[in-house]
Formats: structure tokens, C-alpha cells, sequence
């Protein structure tokens, strides 16, 4: 793995367009990712995720806009990339027909490893990614966290200074995720810059720095804990004995942003302080008790808050 000035931007991105014919997909994107950062991508299917990583390892051209990633300009200088770039897909990519040892084996040749080294590096990661018992299965016949920690030890076996990670956990289970976090953890401790795409809530919050795309637009960039400081909202619980009569009150009503159940009390989400009195006057209207309590801003909250403006038309991507 090369050096990286702390000081330098791993990834600068200014104006990144992409269309597939009359559909926008993604929409005069910019970005600084910082060396060692694990910066996250959060937007719910068709907000331009996957689309932005993939112009982003040179992979797909964008329609306009400039890209710099580990000081290489694309997608002109996207093979100079390769061999500081690891790239782990939504879905396993790997060979099933091959093992475990034979899959890191042929990576390793792909990459022009030398053979010492080689074998070297697939010991330290079979053992790092507890796949060592595992070294002579079929990937195919792997569980669904096996093939995730395969797919990751493929994706660093060269040592990358940058990953890109495109919905990694998608199809695990709980502990698989969490330990698959610690395992991106590390690899940020050891140097490597890590951008990874999600939309799960929980996982957005570890990361350093949160980006929120929208139908192809930038619309939040901060620190999760930052962003939930500047919500433009108030969360409130509305307590009562029939919350789901009360979400249907409260629906549509002016100032409402969002509305969630939560077990049995409800969960909103207001434009500001001023709405509180008016909605619990038109909940009693309905005949139905209940008590406003202030709750604690959460990212769910952010990303509804950022994400809630209607869509521009219909060329738009969704």
C-alpha cells in the first residue's frame, strides 16, 4: 500500500453528470473524500449510488464532469487506477466453482502479485477473514457471510489505498454485518480510504462522514453526528392508546414532515415547535387522546427530512 498525505483528497469529484438517454441518474455530484475516511453513501434504490461508484473506478463514463481518484483523472487514466483500486460489488462476483484458495489464488495472478508474496498475503487474510478451514470449499456452496468475507479478501488482497464498496451487506445477517464493519475498521486503522454505499440506517451512523444522495443529487454531507445536530425539524412522540388511528389524523396535516409507528407510540417528525399545539388540537378534535414528548433526532430523521422534496420530473432517475 503507497503512502497518502493525510492532507491530500482521495477522491475529488466536481459537476458528475450521468444520463442513460432521458433518465438522470445522477445529477452534478460533488465530492472530497479524505485519506483513511469511511465515508458513506446513503440513498434509498435508484438514488445513484451504485452508478456514481462505478464511474468512480472507471467502470462506466460519466456524461459530464471531472473525477480525480488517488491523483489519476478518469476515465482516462482508469488501468494507471487499477492496482491502487479494490472494488467489492453488491452481488458475489467470485468464481463458485472454484475454492476459497483457488479464487485468492487467481486474484493474486490478476494483480500481478509476485508467487511468494502471494501466498504470503492469501495465508494472512484466510486467517484474518476466518476462511482458513475453508480453503479448499466451493465458493458457491459458501453461507452468505462466507462469500462476504471471500469477497472482501479479494477485494484487498493487492493492498488497495482506496475500496469501494457497493451495498456489501445486503444479503447477510445481523452478526455478519457487525463483523464486517470491524473488518472495514481495521482496514481504515491500516490506511486504506474506504467509501461505502448503504441503506441501512444503523451502518450509515459508524460511518466518519455521511453523504445523502437523492435521485441523483447531493442533498446532506457531514458527519452523521453533525447532521443530526442540524436536523431542520423537530421529532416528537406522540403517545396514546391508538396510534395508528392517530398517524391517519395527522397525516397530510400542515407542518408534518414524516410520520413512523414505533412499537405502540408514533413517531413525527414537525417543521417546528409552532405545529406542536394546532396537532394536538386536531388529534383531540378526532376524539383521540394523546401526549407530545420531544424525542432525540436520529439519522432516519435526517434522511427523511433531506430526501422529502418532490421529484423535478419524470426523466428523472427512481
Amino acid at each position: 500500500m503507497a503512502s497518502i498525505d493525510d492532507s491530500a483528497t482521495v477522491i475529488r469529484v466536481r459537476g458528475l453528470s450521468k444520463r442513460f438517454g432521458t433518465t438522470v441518474a445522477v445529477d452534478a455530484l460533488d465530492l472530497d473524500v479524505r485519506p483513511r475516511e469511511v465515508y458513506g453513501f446513503l440513498g434509498p434504490n435508484g438514488s445513484g449510488k451504485s452508478t456514481t461508484l462505478r464511474m468512480l473506478c472507471g467502470l462506466l463514463h460519466p456524461s459530464s464532469g471531472e473525477i480525480e481518484v488517488l491523483g489519476h483523472h478518469l476515465p482516462k487514466d482508469a488501468e494507471g487506477l487499477k492496482r491502487h483500486l479494490g472494488y467489492m460489488t453488491q452481488s458475489f462476483s467470485l468464481y463458485r466453482d472454484l475454492s476459497v484458495n483457488e479464487n485468492l489464488t487467481f486474484l493474486a495472478a490478476v494483480h500481478g502479485l509476485p508467487r511468494k508474496r502471494a501466498h504470503q498475503r492469501i495465508e494472512e487474510l484466510l486467517n484474518r477473514y476466518w476462511l482458513a478451514e475453508l480453503r479448499h470449499q466451493l465458493a458457491g456452496t459458501l453461507s452468505g457471510g462466507q462469500k462476504q468475507r471471500l469477497a472482501l479478501a479479494g477485494a484487498v488482497l493487492h493492498e488497495p489505498d482506496l475500496l469501494l464498496l457497493d451495498e456489501p451487506t445486503s444479503a447477510v445477517d445481523p452478526q455478519s454485518r457487525r463483523e464486517f464493519w470491524e473488518s472495514l475498521f481495521e482496514l481504515a486503522d491500516a490506511g486504506t480510504t474506504i467509501l461505502v454505499s448503504t441503506h441501512y440506517m444503523d451502518e450509515a451512523e459508524r460511518c466518519t462522514r455521511l453523504a445523502i444522495l437523492d435521485r441523483g443529487r447531493l442533498v446532506a454531507d457531514d458527519s452523521p453526528q453533525r447532521l443530526m445536530e442540524a436536523l431542520p425539524g423537530r421529532p416528537l412522540l406522540v403517545e396514546c392508546d391508538r396510534p395508528r388511528q392517530a398517524q391517519q389524523v395527522l397525516e397530510g396535516q400542515p407542518g408534518v414532515i414524516a410520520l413512523a409507528q414505533i412499537g405502540a407510540a408514533l413517531r413525527m417528525l414537525v417543521e417546528d415547535v409552532e405545529y406542536e399545539n394546532p396537532l394536538s388540537e386536531r388529534l383531540r378534535t378526532a376524539g383521540i387522546e394523546a401526549r407530545l414528548v420531544s424525542g432525540t433526532a436520529n439519522l432516519e430523521d435526517v434522511f427523511v427530512a433531506a430526501t422529502r422534496q418532490p421529484r423535478q420530473s419524470a426523466g428523472e432517475a427512481s
